[in-house]
């Protein structure tokens, strides 16, 4: 009995030491507390009723509107949630009881605001951004094969990520002409098409103007920041024990397509991304769960989210504010939430 009970001791203080270690190697690495919060994440109130199925992204811009994209066309609200006008969707039409709107955008997958309202919008099926002043009357436009994403940056410069160019990001200055392009490919298949489509993202500023590319299908969700110029600062990356059970069915889905050699179909993994443009501080989505992430890329919270009758909410677009979120979902809204780590003094 007393070499079992010595047997047993020894195998506590072992799985204690190892428990330890682990804590001091995550304090070590600046993950101090590794996540303050982790819960429920139930939305106050649903905003502007009439958008629903077939929203793609909400923004905010600097004069306290909201932008929306959706299948009824980029909607623009004042700060008392009023619609003001519609940069339309095909067949455009004048409705001026509830807004003007402009002329048809073929398929917009995204688009951008300025600090001075100029919007830009990247319509993939004309292969086109267009610029629209912030009263709604297009301006010009210039053609980017297959835009996926784009984002305003200082001095009327812009940058668009595509479907098909080798580099993830390319930019353009004020009148059209691509100045440069960055940003390697992460390696995740053989097959060259394949891997192209699986390195596809989103795209993201802050206030400096740096820009945030968020990868929609890596196995491990990830987020690289670069400067205007290129300059890769860091990459964000969610690939903690939880995130391992995804990240392998993830890889086996690749490795499936690969076989086949067919056309590249996949569920996205990171939804969408957020970032306070003050602080560089990024939150990503992952379908209903929500990361926060600080300025130095340790990851701070997570949450599942909810709307107000306890319906989970898929994620497509999150806004950061002050004090709180805009989290939009396709087919269920806009939804307002109280900033969790503001609450809570994080």
């Amino acid at each position: 009995m007393n070499i079992a009970k010595l047997l047993l001791k020894s195998c506590v203080s072992v799985c204690l030491l190892a428990v330890c270690a682990s804590i001091a190697a995550a304090q070590s690495e600046g993950d101090i507390a590794s996540v303050q919060y982790e819960g429920e994440l139930t939305a106050k109130r649903r905003l502007f009723p009439e958008v629903g199925v077939g929203l793609r992204v909400v923004k905010r811009g600097n004069s306290d509107k909201t932008y929306v994209l959706s299948s009824q066309g980029l909607m623009i609200f004042d700060g008392k949630d009023h619609k003001l006008l519609t940069i339309g969707s095909p067949p455009a039409s004048k409705t001026i009881a509830s807004g003007a709107q402009t002329p048809g955008i073929g398929f917009a997958e995204d688009f951008d605001v300025d600090a001075a309202g100029q919007i830009y919008v990247a319509d993939r099926a004309a292969n086109l951004i267009v610029e629209y002043s912030a009263d709604g009357n297009r301006l010009k436009s210039f053609r980017v094969n297959s835009p996926l994403s784009v984002a305003a940056l200082p001095d009327g410069e812009v940058a668009v990520a595509t479907l098909n160019d080798p580099h993830l990001i390319l930019i353009f200055d004020k009148n059209g002409r691509d100045i440069r392009d960055f940003g390697e490919q992460e390696e995740i298949s053989s097959r060259e098409d394949l891997n192209r489509y699986l390195n596809s993202g989103y795209l993201a500023t802050d206030a400096r103007g740096d820009i945030y590319y968020a990868f929609i299908y890596t196995p491990e969700p990830t987020v690289r920041q670069y400067d205007r110029n290129g300059y890769a600062s860091q990459t964000i990356q969610f690939t903690e024990i939880e995130a391992f059970a995804a990240a392998q069915a993830a890889r086996k889905e690749i490795e499936r397509q690969e076989r086949k050699g067919k056309q590249p179909a996949f569920k996205p993994i990171l939804t969408a991304i957020g970032v306070v443009r003050s602080t560089g501080e990024v939150w990503i989505a992952l379908h209903n769960r929500l990361l926060r992430f600080d300025k130095d890329g340790y990851r701070k919270a997570t949450y599942q989210l909810y709307t107000p009758d306890g319906t989970r909410l898929d994620a497509n677009s999150i806004v950061v504010e002050k004090d709180r979120l805009l989290i939009g979902s396709d087919p269920l809204g806009i939804f307002e939430f109280d900033r969790p780590d503001i609450k809570l003094g994080q």
